[in-house]
């Protein structure tokens, strides 16, 4: 039984730490939206707007989401989205130590994807 506690802390770990990780990339453009500045790239097309809000959906709230292991799985998506938009559209051009830190990420949230929050979480409880 001490192996599956080590699985679930684990997991734990994997979905809090690089969450709250996210969350400094996500509060700046939720306090950017609040303020009324809704500029933004938009490498999507769809708006400067509309691109902002996903960006916020994918770096604060899903995350939080995913911090308190809440619809784990479902929050993971669109982080992962977002990740894979910031390094293969935003950061196609740039080397690879730039786009870096959203491909990590990316991974880590398909992985939470794939595995779920474990125990620890609301999800669980």
């Amino acid at each position: 039984m001490k192996n599956n506690t080590l699985v679930h802390l684990g997991l734990a770990l994997l979905r809090i730490l690089p969450s709250v990780f996210m969350l400094t990339h996500g509060y700046p453009k939720l306090l950017k939206l609040i303020n009324g500045d809704t500029e933004f790239i938009n490498p999507l097309g769809i708006g400067e707007a509309p691109t902002l809000f996903l960006a916020i959906i994918g770096e604060f709230i899903c995350p939080l989401l995913i911090i308190i292991g809440f619809k784990t799985r479902w929050a993971a998506i669109p982080s992962a989205i977002t990740m894979f938009v910031a390094a293969f559209m935003v950061h196609s051009a740039d080397p690879f130590g730039t786009k870096e830190k959203a491909l990590l990420f990316l991974v880590i949230f398909v992985v939470i994807f794939l595995l779920g929050p474990g125990k620890y979480s609301a999800d669980r409880r």
